[in-house]
C-alpha cells in the first residue's frame, strides 16, 4: 500500500505561491489546505534545492518533485502482487460484480487484501486506467437505458426531494459506488435502495412509484378527524368549565380534560398536531378561539336545537359587517414569474372606504347585503326591516350575530318587540323576530364571516378598484352570483370561486369561520 502523500498538484501550489505571493507559512496553508508540518517538509527541501522560480514554472508536478529529491511512494509486497494480478482479473470479470472478482482474487492470494481493501484499490487502478468501474454488488442495475438515464439526469437537479435521491441511487449504482456511501448520501437504508432497484428492474421509473400515498385505514381516519372537532370544541371553552383552575389551556390540561369528557386518553403530542392542522398554532389558540362567556354551553346549544329544528318556513339568518375597509392597491397571492418581485406602496391615498353589511340565509345560502356608512343600531334596524320584507312569507325568521354592542342595544330590541306585536305583524304581514346571540367573544362561529373571506379572496385580494363603485359592483356581483349557484345546486357548496371559504355554511361548533389575515 502507497505512503501518504499530498498530491504533485498541491506541492507544486504551495512552492509557486511561496515564490512568487508575499505570504507566511499560515496563509500558505489555508489556501493550500495542508498543515504547517507539511508545508515546512516541502518548503525545506526546495530551500535546499538549486531550482528558481522560472524553473519550476516549466516543470510538470511529477517532474517538480522528482527534482526535490523526494523518494517514490513505497509500495508493500502484497500490494506488487495484487496490481500485477490486476489486468489478467480485469479480463476474466469484464462483467462480473465486484464480490465475485475479490472472491476469484482470495482464491488465489488467501492472505491478500479483504473486500473493502480490495474494493477501494481495485476501483482507484480502474479509474487511473479510464476503466469503467465494476459493479460493487448484486444490488446495482446492470444498466440503465439511454431514454431513462435522461430523465434520471433531469430528477437529480430538481428541488424534489423524492425524485432526486432516487435519480442519485440509481445514478450512483449503475457508476459503481458503494450502496453504503449512496445511503448516507440520501439519507435512507440500503434496504430501501435496493428496493427501488428492484422497482425499476420490474416495472422501469413507473415502478419507482414516486406519487404512491399511503394508505390510511378510513376507521383511523375518521376517529382523527372526529378527535380534531371534540378538541376545537373544548378549546372554544375556558377552563373554568371544565374545572380547570386555569385561564388558559395547557397541552397538559387538554389532554386531561379529553380523556375525562370522552374516556379516551389522547397524548400531549396528538393535540399539538391536530391543532396545527386546523391552521393554527398553540398560541394563536389559546388568544383567539376560547370565549370567556359563562353561558357558552346554553347559547350555543339554543342555536343548535334551533337548527335542528327549523321548518320549511323558518329562516335563520348569520349577521354581520365587513370593513370598514380602504379602496387602495392590494396584496395577495397571485401567479408571477419566478423573477418577478411584487410590490405594494406603503403609503397610499384612499380613494375612499367601504362598509358592507349581510344577512346568510343558513338553510338556502343565500346572502342578503348593502352598504353603511357606519356600523350602529340605525343600520341594524334597516337590515331587519329588509329581511323582514324580503321574507315577508315566513313564519318566524332568527336572527345571529356576535356581541358588538349595536347588535344588543335597547333601541334595537325595542324595534324586535315592536315587529313582534300582532297588530304590527297583521298589518305589515311580516313574521316574528326571534334572536340567538353567538357567545361573547366567539366570532368564530359566525358563519358569515367565512362567506367574508371567500368574497375576499376572490375579488378584494390583489385588487386597484379605482373607485367606491367599481368595488361595489365587484362585490354585488360576487354575491350574484354565489346565490344564484347555491338557488340552482342547493345541496353542492360546489368548485366555484366561492370554493375559497374557510368552512362550509353550516353552524358547527368545532367551526372557526374568522379569518384574522384580512379582517
Amino acid at each position: 500500500m502507497p505512503q501518504k502523500r499530498i498530491s504533485n498538484t498541491k506541492i507544486k501550489r504551495l512552492i509557486v505561491l511561496y515564490s512568487v505571493a508575499n505570504l507566511n507559512k499560515s496563509e500558505l496553508c489555508d489556501i493550500v489546505k495542508i498543515s504547517r508540518s507539511t508545508a515546512k517538509k516541502y518548503l525545506n527541501q526546495y530551500k535546499k534545492s538549486d531550482l528558481s522560480y522560472p524553473d519550476i514554472n516549466k516543470l510538470t508536478g511529477q517532474n517538480l518533485v522528482n527534482a526535490l529529491g523526494f523518494k517514490k511512494p513505497y509500495y508493500s509486497k502484497r500490494y506488487e502482487v495484487f496490481e500485477k494480478l490486476l489486468p489478467a482479473f480485469n479480463k476474466k470479470h469484464e462483467k462480473s460484480d465486484l464480490k465475485t472478482i475479490w472472491k476469484d482474487y482470495k482464491y488465489y492470494q488467501p492472505s491478500g487484501y479483504g473486500y473493502s481493501q480490495f474494493a477501494q484499490h481495485y476501483n482507484k487502478w480502474r479509474n487511473e486506467n479510464n476503466i469503467p468501474k465494476a459493479i460493487n454488488n448484486k444490488s446495482n442495475l446492470p444498466s440503465i437505458i439511454e431514454k431513462d438515464r435522461k430523465i434520471l439526469s433531469k430528477w437529480r437537479l430538481s428541488s424534489y426531494k423524492r425524485r432526486w435521491e432516487r435519480a442519485v441511487a440509481l445514478l450512483d449504482l449503475e457508476n459503481g459506488i458503494p450502496i453504503t456511501k449512496i445511503s448516507k448520501k440520501i439519507e435512507r437504508s440500503p434496504r430501501t435502495i435496493k428496493k427501488w432497484v428492484k422497482h425499476y428492474e420490474n416495472k422501469g421509473l413507473i415502478g419507482l412509484d414516486l406519487h404512491r400515498k399511503k394508505k390510511v385505514d378510513k376507521k383511523i381516519s375518521d376517529k382523527i378527524k372526529q378527535n380534531k372537532k371534540r378538541l376545537i370544541k373544548i378549546i372554544h371553552q375556558t377552563p373554568q368549565t371544565y374545572d380547570v383552575n386555569r385561564t388558559s389551556w395547557s397541552l397538559k390540561t387538554l389532554a386531561e380534560t379529553f380523556g375525562k369528557i370522552y374516556g379516551e386518553p389522547i397524548s400531549k403530542s396528538s393535540i399539538s398536531e391536530y391543532i396545527r392542522s386546523e391552521g393554527y398554532t398553540f398560541k394563536k389558540a389559546r388568544k383567539t378561539l376560547t370565549s370567556p362567556d359563562p353561558q357558552y354551553r346554553e347559547k350555543v346549544a339554543k342555536i343548535t336545537d334551533i337548527l335542528s329544528n327549523l321548518s320549511p318556513k323558518d329562516k335563520f339568518f348569520s349577521i354581520d359587517e365587513f370593513g370598514p375597509f380602504a379602496i387602495k392597491l392590494r396584496g395577495g397571492r397571485a401567479y408571477a414569474h419566478k423573477d418577478e418581485v411584487r410590490t405594494i406602496p406603503q403609503r397610499q391615498k384612499s380613494r375612499g372606504s367601504l362598509i358592507c353589511t349581510a344577512a346568510l340565509e343558513l338553510s338556502t345560502n343565500q346572502i342578503t347585503h348593502f352598504y353603511s356608512n357606519k356600523k350602529n343600531t340605525d343600520e341594524m334596524i334597516k337590515l331587519l326591516e329588509t329581511l323582514l320584507k324580503k321574507y315577508n312569507d315566513q313564519g318566524c325568521i332568527y336572527f345571529s350575530w356576535d356581541s358588538a354592542s349595536w347588535h344588543a342595544s335597547k333601541k334595537l330590541y325595542e324595534k324586535v318587540e315592536k315587529v313582534n306585536r300582532a297588530k304590527y305583524r297583521q298589518k305589515n304581514k311580516t313574521p316574528i323576530v326571534k334572536l340567538a346571540p353567538l357567545p361573547t367573544g366567539a366570532q368564530f362561529l359566525n358563519v358569515i364571516e367565512s362567506v367574508f373571506s371567500g368574497m375576499a379572496k376572490a375579488v378584494l385580494h390583489n385588487s386597484d378598484y379605482q373607485s367606491v363603485s367599481e368595488c361595489r359592483k365587484a362585490i354585488d356581483l360576487y354575491f350574484s352570483e354565489r346565490n344564484r349557484n347555491f338557488i340552482n345546486n342547493p345541496k353542492r357548496a360546489g368548485k366555484k370561486i366561492w370554493g375559497d371559504e374557510l368552512v362550509k355554511p353550516v353552524f358547527k361548533e368545532s367551526n372557526i369561520c374568522k379569518d384574522k389575515k384580512w379582517r
